[in-house]
């Protein structure tokens, strides 16, 4: 799975803490742990896709653009990451003469596809409400 999806959800949840409050890249950045370029890549995809608003100059930033009980983990990694669960490479050879070698990529593909189904439809049990809630939930149990 790349980062990208990780950033989103992070910003969105960053976002749903904070309703009232623009937030611009560089407090997300630093926020996420990651560079501000990388951040802007993320929610300029993510306001493209209308989940997050933006005002450009002084005092502007980003806003959440959606309810976070209704935005689902699932959305976010479809936006950003699907088809990241299979590998770049896959073993196996088309053109031997070998059982296992001619058809192993094609066995691994269903098998990352089912993978990947199964993600999915765990992911769209999840809300980035449900991940803030979370999230709160941990801070209590720290204190």
């Amino acid at each position: 799975m790349n980062s990208e999806f990780t950033i989103a959800v992070h910003s969105l949840v960053l976002l749903a803490y904070r309703p009232d409050h623009m937030a611009t890249s560089d407090m997300i950045a630093h926020n996420v742990c990651t560079h501000p370029a990388r951040v802007r890549k993320v929610l300029a995809l993510l306001r493209k896709q209308g989940y997050v608003t933006a005002k450009e100059g002084i005092g502007g930033g980003f806003l959440l653009n959606r309810d976070p009980a209704e935005v689902t983990l699932a959305e976010i990694y479809c936006l950003t990451s699907m088809g990241s669960v299979k590998p770049n490479w896959c073993s196996g050879d088309v053109e031997q003469d070998c059982i296992i070698a001619c058809n192993m990529a094609t066995v691994m593909d269903h098998i990352f596809a089912g993978a990947e189904q199964r993600l999915i439809e765990s992911f769209n049990q999840l809300t980035v409400r449900d991940v803030l809630e979370q999230v709160r939930m941990q801070q209590r149990q720290k204190a």
